[in-house]
C-alpha cells in the first residue's frame, strides 16, 4: 500500500506514545476540539454526548470507558461519537487526580477511613486484581490454587469505593463539560453556516455576472 508505514513500532513504543506522545497532549486536545466542531448534529446532542464520555471516565472500568460512554449516550440520546471523544477527559494527565479523589471520596462516603488513595497504590491494586483473576480462572481447570480472596478484597477495598466516589465528581465534570461544549459548538456551527452562505452568495453573484456577460456578448453579435 502507498501510505503504509515501513517501520512497525513495537508494543512498548505504541504504549509510550499513548502515555507520553511525542507531539504533546495539546495536539490531541486540539484534534478532539476540531472533530467535535465538525460533527453533523445539534450542539445539545454533541454536548450531551461529550458529557457522557466525561462521566464514563470517572468509573473504574478501565478498558471499557468507550462502551460505557456510548451506552450512556445512547440511553440519553446524546451523540455517540462525541461521547467517545468525551472519554479524553480521562487521560494520563488527569487520571492520577481522578483516581485519588474518587477513591478518597468513596471511602469517606462508606465510612472506611482514609486508607491509601495514591495513584501508584491503586495502580498496583488493579494489577494484583488482574493477576488474581488470572490465577483463579486457571484454578477452575485444575492449574494452581484459587485467589478469589484477593479478588474479593480488591472489590471491597478499592473497586467499590472508587465506583461510588467517582459518581459525584463525574456528574459535576459532566455538567461543566456540557455547558462549555454546547455554546462552543453552537458558535462554530453558526459561523460555519454564515461562511457557507457567503460562499453561496458569491457563487451566485459570479454566475449572474457570467450570464450577464454572455447575454451582452450575444446581443452585440
Amino acid at each position: 500500500m502507498i501510505f503504509k508505514r515501513r517501520d512497525h513500532p513495537g508494543f512498548w513504543n505504541r504504549l509510550r506514545e499513548i502515555v507520553f506522545p511525542r507531539k504533546g497532549y495539546w495536539r490531541g486536545f486540539d484534534y478532539v476540539k476540531k472533530r467535535l466542531h465538525r460533527l453533523p448534529d445539534s450542539p445539545h446532542r454533541i454536548a450531551l454526548g461529550f458529557a457522557c464520555g466525561a462521566l464514563a471516565s470517572f468509573t473504574p472500568f478501565f478498558g471499557f470507558h468507550f462502551f460505557i460512554a456510548a451506552g450512556i449516550a445512547w440511553v440519553v440520546r446524546g451523540n455517540i461519537i462525541a461521547a467517545l471523544f468525551g472519554t479524553a477527559i480521562g487521560n494520563p494527565l488527569t487520571f492520577p487526580l481522578i483516581v485519588t479523589a474518587s477513591l478518597w471520596l468513596g471511602r469517606w462516603m462508606l465510612g472506611r477511613g482514609e486508607g491509601q488513595s495514591d495513584f501508584e497504590v491503586v495502580t498496583y491494586a488493579f494489577a494484583d486484581a488482574l493477576n488474581s483473576t488470572w490465577f483463579t480462572v486457571k484454578s477452575w481447570f485444575g492449574y494452581g490454587p484459587s485467589m478469589m480472596d484477593g479478588i474479593l478484597g480488591f472489590l471491597d477495598e478499592v473497586f467499590l469505593p472508587y465506583l461510588i466516589g467517582g459518581i459525584l465528581p463525574g456528574i459535576v465534570i459532566a455538567v461543566i463539560s456540557y455547558w462549555i461544549v454546547g455554546p462552543i459548538v453552537a458558535a462554530y456551527q453558526l459561523r460555519r453556516r454564515k461562511k457557507l452562505a457567503k460562499r453561496a452568495e458569491m457563487a451566485r453573484a459570479a454566475s449572474d455576472a457570467e450570464q450577464a456577460a454572455y447575454r451582452a456578448e450575444a446581443d452585440n453579435v
